[in-house]
């Protein structure tokens, strides 16, 4: 005799007419049936129906709105796995263009056509391309979460292209102009942490992030741990961005020599402070010990580069500068991926396509070095 379903487990028979149907309980009385031709179809869709009510979520065909659902999928799936400045942006996005838009609507009704309407709306009243793309990555991960617990028959999102965004041209220093940058911030408080960032592609948020027992000045290598992150007026220190960005990275000369230095004002500081210095451990910090403020650390920055007559730039292009003078001294795209941190190799190329033609000359020149005897 086959086990009896639990009240709250459903269950499933054969009708008169052939067919198969599955209902569940609602609560109150209430039962949600479906109906199909097989017994595993059936199935299929109670188990979905069960999950969805374990989890709280509207049954398929129940009238829950866009908006229900991105605030259920928000909280409840996006806040407990990712950073706090990313789930406040997700959440910005949502309530300032997503849910005004688009929120009133039956989630099983909303259409490709709609959302390519929405985004085509946002880049006609003036909203950057990057941002109208950013909305769609939000909206096409929430609706694989509701296809894959069977709340919607596909994904609208992903049968919309977005309009197409313009690629930003990488424009990172030339050795000439990295030698200049060097010479002007020698002897500079945080010329240490400049001239890391340059010679080891790091993040802004994992230089600032390092602390000294990440540092080996002995063998030359810097390890990247940990990232420091300012939220809700406070310092913390959190995972890197992604598992490759935990690397170790080995450090030339030059850095190596402007750490000794940064080293040894740092405890001349320490000294100065006395009971005001605050002991995070970090390598980069004010004259007091506590962590440094991206925004201040990118004003140094932009004010030395005006001292050296140079272009002003973001801190993040010290990174595009590493990765642009690696591959332009003929080191192997792998190495400059693991150096970075960067997932695929095809980003680390299709970000720095920009040095390839002199690449090419320099294979160019070695075949023809070959061919020619």
């Amino acid at each position: 005799m086959a086990k009896r379903r639990g009240n709250a487990e459903g269950s499933i028979y054969k009708r008169a007419d052939g067919r198969w149907a599955a209902s569940v309980s609602l609560g109150n009385g209430r039962r949600k049936s479906f109906y199909g031709r097989t017994r595993e179809e059936v199935a299929s869709r109670l188990t979905s129906a069960l999950k969805a009510k374990q989890d709280g979520l509207p049954l398929v065909g129940e009238r829950q709105t866009v908006g229900q659902f991105l605030a259920h999928w928000l909280e409840n799936s996006v806040k407990p796995s990712v950073r706090d400045s990313t789930f406040r942006g997700y959440e910005s996005k949502l309530r300032m263009h997503l849910t005004p838009a688009l929120g009133h609507l039956r989630l099983s009704k909303l259409s490709p056509q709609v959302l390519e309407a929405f985004f085509n709306r946002k880049v006609n009243e003036g909203m950057a391309p990057r941002t109208v793309q950013h909305l769609r990555a939000i909206i096409r991960a929430a609706l694989n979460d509701a296809l894959r617990w069977g709340l919607v028959s596909r994904n609208a999102a992903a049968l919309v292209d977005g309009p197409r965004v313009p690629q930003t041209e990488i424009q990172p220093f030339t050795p000439e102009e990295a030698r200049s940058f060097l010479q002007v911030i020698e002897g500079q408080r945080l010329g240490g942490l400049y001239c890391v960032a340059i010679a080891a592609g790091l993040r802004q948020g994992e230089a600032l992030g390092l602390t000294w027992e990440d540092i080996d000045l002995e063998t030359g290598t810097v390890s990247v741990r940990q990232a420091l992150h300012y939220a809700r007026g406070a310092f913390h220190l959190v995972e890197p961005k992604t598992p490759r960005s935990r690397r170790t990275i080995a450090l030339p000369v030059v850095a190596v020599a402007a750490l000794r230095r940064h080293r040894a004002r740092q405890h001349t500081e320490r000294l100065a402070a006395g009971p005001l210095w605050e002991d995070w451990g970090l390598v980069f910090t004010t004259a007091t010990g506590r962590p440094l403020q991206g925004p201040a650390v990118t004003r140094g920055f932009q004010q030395l580069l005006a001292r050296a007559g140079l272009r002003r730039q973001r801190f993040h292009d010290l990174r595009h500068a590493c990765a642009s003078l690696l591959l332009a001294q003929g080191v192997h795209p792998r190495v400059v991926m693991e150096t970075l941190g960067h997932s695929q190799i095809a980003l680390t190329m299709n970000t720095y396509s920009h040095v390839l033609p002199a690449l090419q000359r320099e294979a160019a020149a070695s075949m023809d070095k070959v061919l020619s005897g």
